[in-house]
């Protein structure tokens, strides 16, 4: 999964998240709501069994003490008592127009509903008479629901069924809106994901983002362009500069090897060959790093020996003519065993050239220079070791993060170790520098072997 689909991904993940979110916090305010009103209006706030229980009979009449007097004069209430004939027997407050005695269907009719438009509510007592406290109009509002079972079951799942076509309409609709964003962003973001490798295809100037669009396709022309100025000049360099500099180096060798001149002159025409040389690989350094890094010389994928590679590379540097204030060893951690991987056997040796080399430059006064190779777990593990003067924690920072290094610091230095992690990173590897034990530098590359192993 590419980093754009993984941020589409995101996106649509977010927005479920989103609305179950705004599902259950809805859900949550409605149950609160609920609950509110149910505990703030439970009863008017006036038992009607609270009253029930202050009315009570005395030789035949029935009274009221102040309790049940003073609730109904708090809530602004009325009441009456029905013996089981329906004869008010007692009542308090109780409006001239409604009548003193009710049927059993009067009674039965305002137990649910209004009686006239009084709200009422009704107690039967233990002794069979029935208690009745009414409000004012429009004070309570009363409804009787009934409904058959099968009805009931139809309405709820029918309201189940609704809420979820709903719920997956919403889904539908939100998911097909991310993909029509993601088909208009897509090709930006790899747009500008091709640009940040430095390769680049012209976006359609079309479509709601036609704009942003275009925009993007001037910033990656003018970029294009750039790049390519950059790459020709230093080809261009390259090439004018090598047979200048093939002259010096050679009148400066036949100038070292000539008898007939003074030491003095001829030490000075090899030191003149020497930084000749080194101007010669750094252009060539110059050169290569230029075509990887912008893909100009492809890479010959074809199955290595590692160790081989490692063999070669100290031989040729041996073979170069190495002062003998240096030393150079290779060595295999597990000899015997194959450290194959994919790669351009040229552009590896050429890696490891460059970090033994580094450690002679950098160390004029000599060093010890240690190249091994090891395979385990799949992994084939090539490590440079020097014993010389080492890095700032500085540099190393830089290096480790991918980051070039300062000129300030040593333009050859930064350069020859950048196209060291180029050649690694276009081997899918790994590179790591630090400190060696007790001082010096060591450099970690690691590889996935091959699988024709």
């Amino acid at each position: 999964m590419n980093p754009v689909q993984r941020f589409f991904r995101r996106y649509i993940f977010s927005t479920i998240g989103i609305l179950a979110l705004f599902l259950v916090v809805n859900l949550l305010l409605v149950l609160t709501v609920l609950t509110a009103g149910y505990m703030s209006g439970t009863d008017n706030g006036l038992s009607v069994r609270s009253v029930s229980s202050h009315v009570t009979e005395q030789g035949g009449v029935w009274t009221a003490d102040d309790t049940a007097l003073a609730l109904l004069q708090e809530h602004d209430a009325w009441a009456m008592l029905l013996d089981e004939s329906g004869t008010v027997v007692w009542e308090q407050g109780l409006p001239e127009e409604l009548p003193r005695s009710y049927t059993s269907a009067q009674v039965a009719s305002f137990s649910r509903w209004y009686l006239q438009d009084y709200p009422v509510k009704v107690w039967s007592r233990e002794d069979g008479a029935l208690m009745v406290v009414g409000f004012a109009p429009d004070t309570l509002v009363k409804y009787y629901f009934s409904m058959e079972k099968p009805s009931l079951l139809m309405f709820l799942m029918g309201s189940i069924v609704v809420f979820v076509c709903n719920l997956l309409l919403m889904i539908f609709l939100m998911l097909r809106n991310a993909r029509r964003v993601e088909k208009a962003m897509s090709p930006i973001l790899q747009g500008i994901q091709d640009l940040s490798r430095g390769s680049y295809q012209s976006l359609d100037e079309r479509g709601e983002l036609a704009e942003i669009n275009a925009g993007l396709n001037r910033a990656g022309d003018y970029l294009m362009r750039k790049d390519n100025t950059r790459a020709e000049w230093i080809r261009g360099v390259s090439h004018d500069i090598r047979t200048p500099l093939s002259m010096v180096l050679g009148y400066a060798s036949e100038l070292e090897d000539d008898d007939a001149l003074p030491t003095e002159a001829r030490q000075q025409a090899g030191m003149i060959r020497r930084q000749g040389e080194r101007l010669k690989s750094l252009v060539d350094d110059l050169n290569l790093t230029t075509k990887l890094e912008y893909a100009l010389k492809p890479i010959r994928r074809e199955a290595v020996d590692l160790v081989e590679i490692g063999r070669q590379a100290v031989s040729e540097v041996l073979n170069s003519g190495l002062p003998e204030r240096y030393e150079i060893a290779f060595s295999e951690a597990h000899p015997g065993r194959a450290a194959r991987i994919e790669g351009d056997a040229a552009l590896l040796r050429r890696m490891l050239d460059n970090l033994i080399r580094n450690s002679i430059v950098h160390n004029p006064q000599g060093c010890r220079i240690s190249v091994t190779v090891s395979v385990e777990d799949g992994r084939c593990t090539c490590t440079v070791t020097d014993d010389g003067t080492g890095m700032g924690a500085a540099r190393l920072e830089a290096l480790n993060r991918e980051a070039d290094v300062p000129s300030t610091q040593g333009g050859e230095h930064g350069l020859g170790l950048k196209l060291v992690r180029q050649i690694v990173k276009a081997h899918g590897g790994t590179v790591r520098f630090r400190q060696a034990t007790p001082q010096g530098l060591k450099v970690s590359i690691v590889f996935s072997t091959s699988h024709d192993e």
